[in-house]
């Protein structure tokens, strides 16, 4: 019974259990295929995670190194509490310091003082009695920056407010 063998409707003999045979070590092959496949691509999804891990760090890295120089300049300022002019000169360069390090990145200070408030562009954190027109930004205690062309942080307004109420 062992190499037992069929007839077909169209005549040709078959061998049901060498058939079987060779379908079960086609199966075996093409999953140990698949667990390789698996394993390789758990390895490269590791590989990966550690590459932008590296990346991330390496990009951290670079940006803690240019705001060392201005922290250098803070403590330089520091170092002058008794001279107000040396002081100032020194607070100066940190702010300059830090304009070109956020500039360097791609962030822009803007300003929206005398124009219409823009809820896109401000937060509105007060108002005040003016000459000016209903909803004129009048003051911007704290800027508004953009990096690239989106928003990265709105301006803290005060906005006119119209005598009628």
């Amino acid at each position: 019974m062992d190499n037992e063998t069929t007839v077909t409707d169209n005549g040709a003999s078959t061998e049901p259990v060498s058939e079987l045979a060779a379908a079960k070590a086609l199966a075996e092959e093409n999953h140990k295929k698949f667990l390789y496949a698996m394993a390789d691509f758990e390895n490269y999804k590791k590989r990966i995670e550690r590459q932008f891990a590296d990346i991330a760090t390496a990009g951290k890295k670079s940006l803690l190194l240019r705001f060392l120089p201005v922290l250098d300049n803070l403590e330089r300022a520091l170092a002058h509490d008794k001279d107000i002019e040396g002081l100032r000169a020194g607070l100066n360069a940190t702010i300059k310091g830090f304009e070109a390090l956020l500039g360097g990145e791609g962030v822009k200070p803007f300003s929206i003082k005398g124009q219409p408030f823009d809820p896109k562009l401000a937060e509105a954190i007060g108002t005040a009695p003016s000459d000016s027109p209903a909803e004129t930004v009048l003051e911007e205690p704290l800027r508004g920056y953009y990096l690239g062309e989106e928003v990265l942080r709105v301006a803290h307004v005060i906005v006119a407010k119209s005598d009628e109420t």
